[in-house]
């Protein structure tokens, strides 16, 4: 028996409208939270769907999303309302965004003005400030350094089962410290620290997207984020688009005062911090398939691992990592997971 939600049915079934709404699974995601549909019903009968969100307070607080949401939505960005929150028991009522991911939107003739409108609103959250009563972590070493470990920790040694020797090692930590000095050495601003196409929303009649998953957000490097959209782990482009929609990036972000890099640095620093939230990303699918049972993770490892090979491919200072990766790594994922994708070909 699912005691949580019949915790959760009690609880949202208190407020005025909902006294008899059902409650319907929408989906779980990378993390311990769940979501359900419910309506409300007014005085003539009409429905209208909300959101709630489960968040089990032992596993994860719900609190920095109710602070954050509340925060961001005050500043104008398209965050789901909170209308009830009980972060005691973990239970949010929200609004409903809906079901259009951008992931099911995406396409070659319309994924120009969908990344244009998701820029448009990262540009909007890089300029807030902290919440005053929700000061945002700093992207500091530490953290830096713990979500590299993972590529090795969880990916490698774990699911991939490779016995690292010393030289390996060394060579990961070397391959680390210049990827986290990189990451440190970036101008700051406010840092979604998910923001790709699972987590964005198409919504009728607006040119932005509907933001969710935002509770784990920081202070951390300016090009963070626009790595998590533009070098997708769930969708690949090719090399000539993921540029022109990163100038177009580099431009707005240099207009709204938060850089004064020029492209080729920009370019590199979006590079460098792409591999090492690609680095974290693999680590995290294979934590996610072999703690937690959530397999179909595994199948976004090869597309996440391909854009570690082609940006250490273009980096000199990487190149021992780079000939590693293909010689030892690569060919275990394949054994063990799948194909790499093609580097210049989107996979739709």
């Amino acid at each position: 028996m699912d005691n949580r939600l019949q915790q959760l049915t009690v609880w949202v079934r208190q407020f005025p409208g909902f006294e008899n709404t059902e409650v319907r699974s929408v989906s779980g995601d990378a993390s311990f939270r769940r979501y359900f549909r419910v309506c409300k019903t007014d005085m003539d009968g009409r429905k209208t769907p909300f959101i709630v969100m489960d968040s089990p307070t032992e596993l994860e607080d719900c609190t920095p999303f109710v602070l954050i949401g509340r925060h961001w939505r005050q500043a104008g960005i398209n965050v789901p309302q909170i209308f009830e929150a009980d972060p005691m028991h973990g239970f949010l009522l929200l609004e409903d965004f809906g079901d259009q991911l951008m992931l099911g939107q995406l396409g070659p003739t319309t994924a120009d003005s969908l990344y244009q409108g998701a820029l448009d609103e990262l540009v909007l959250i890089q300029q807030l400030s902290s919440p005053s009563d929700y000061p945002l972590p700093v992207y500091d070493a530490a953290l830096l350094n713990r979500e590299m470990a993972l590529f090795r920790d969880w990916l490698l040694e774990g699911y991939l089962e490779l016995e690292l020797d010393n030289m390996e090692k060394s060579m990961l930590d070397t391959t680390f410290a210049l990827l986290r000095e990189s990451a440190l050495a970036q101008p700051t601003a406010t840092v979604h620290r998910d923001y790709h196409s699972r987590n964005l929303l198409v919504l009728d009649e607006h040119p932005r997207p509907g933001v969710i998953d935002f509770q784990d957000a920081v202070t951390g490097p300016v090009t963070y984020d626009a790595v998590s959209l533009l070098k997708d782990c769930y969708i690949q482009w090719p090399e000539d688009r993921i540029c022109e929609w990163l100038e177009n990036f580099r431009q707005q972000t240099l207009e709204a005062g938060l850089h004064h890099a020029d492209a080729d640095t920009f370019r590199q620093w979006f590079e460098l911090m792409g591999m090492q939230r690609h680095l974290k990303a693999a680590g995290i699918f294979a934590r996610l398939a072999m703690r937690d049972g959530k397999t179909r993770y595994l199948e976004d490892i090869p597309r996440t691992v391909s854009y570690l090979v082609t940006a250490s491919s273009r980096q000199p200072a990487l190149r021992h990592f780079h000939d590693w990766l293909e010689a030892v790594a690569v060919p275990r994922i394949e054994e063990r997971i799948g194909p790499l994708p093609g580097k210049e070909q989107a996979t739709l």
